[in-house]
């Protein structure tokens, strides 16, 4: 029997590198995300591969993401694999000069939003007792860096309800991964500086940085180990990164 993943963040990226993988290895998708359009386009191309769902809602939004996914019915409640990429990083600045919409939308999207989406998918795993979560954090919820205090708190959040997922969840033959990626070139950078491209740009200057693919291989991996086995933790640089802040320059 096909296995239905449901992706938040599908819109580009890790999430959308992820569902076209997913696809082209007869996975059915739920497709989430706050555009729209890419979601149509999205499940424009992958529809002639696997049966495709939109949902088309803002993480940060409890009441929006709660009818969104109760809305689903019949075999699409019967949720294998629940990818929780939706999130992000806003500006990189000292503490004493941090935009406090900054702050809130990183929580709002990093931290309540996986909440809010697994409040409502978890019962239902638990229900059918299986299921496969996949949150992705960041080398920022492992070590904290200057000008990301934030940032960095929101992802170490991600790592702590990974961990308490996985305590409560075992007894319902229900796996949780965390992945926390290094540098990955996506739309990251360039929605962490408002858009400024070229500052973007500078980020992954002189280094071969990874990209979505990278992380949806390793996504891919690990929701296909055996039955018996559970990837708890994944860590994933670029071959020129040694931590969250040290990167060989050529």
């Amino acid at each position: 029997m096909k296995r239905i993943a449901l992706i938040t963040g599908a819109t580009s990226g890790i999430g959308e590198a992820t569902a076209k993988l997913f696809a082209k290895n007869d996975i059915d998708l739920i497709i989430c995300g706050r555009r729209k359009e890419k979601l149509a386009t999205l499940e424009n191309e992958l529809s002639s591969l696997v049966s495709v769902r939109t949902l088309v809602f803002d993480v940060g939004d409890k009441d929006a993401v709660t009818k969104s996914l109760q809305s689903l019915n019949g075999i699409w409640r019967d949720i294998d694999i629940l990818v929780n990429n939706a999130g992000g990083a806003h500006g990189l600045e000292l503490f004493v000069d941090g935009d406090v919409n900054d702050w809130e939308r990183m929580i709002d999207y990093n931290v309540k939003g996986l909440l809010y989406v697994s409040k409502t998918i978890v019962p239902w795993m638990i229900e059918r007792k299986k299921g496969q979560i996949i949150n992705i954090s960041s080398i920022a919820g492992k070590q904290t860096y200057a000008k990301g205090m934030v940032y960095c708190a929101s992802k170490s959040g991600v790592e702590a309800i990974s961990k308490g997922m996985r305590l409560e969840l075992v007894p319902y033959g229900i796996r949780v991964c965390n992945i926390a990626p290094g540098a990955v070139e996506t739309e990251f950078s360039v929605v962490r500086f408002k858009g400024d491209k070229n500052k973007a740009k500078s980020v992954y200057k002189n280094f071969k940085p990874l990209i979505a693919e990278d992380i949806a291989d390793s996504i891919f991996y690990c929701v296909n180990v055996p039955s018996h086995v559970q990837i708890a933790d994944m860590t994933i640089f670029p071959s020129a990164q040694s931590d969250a802040t040290t990167i060989h320059r050529e």
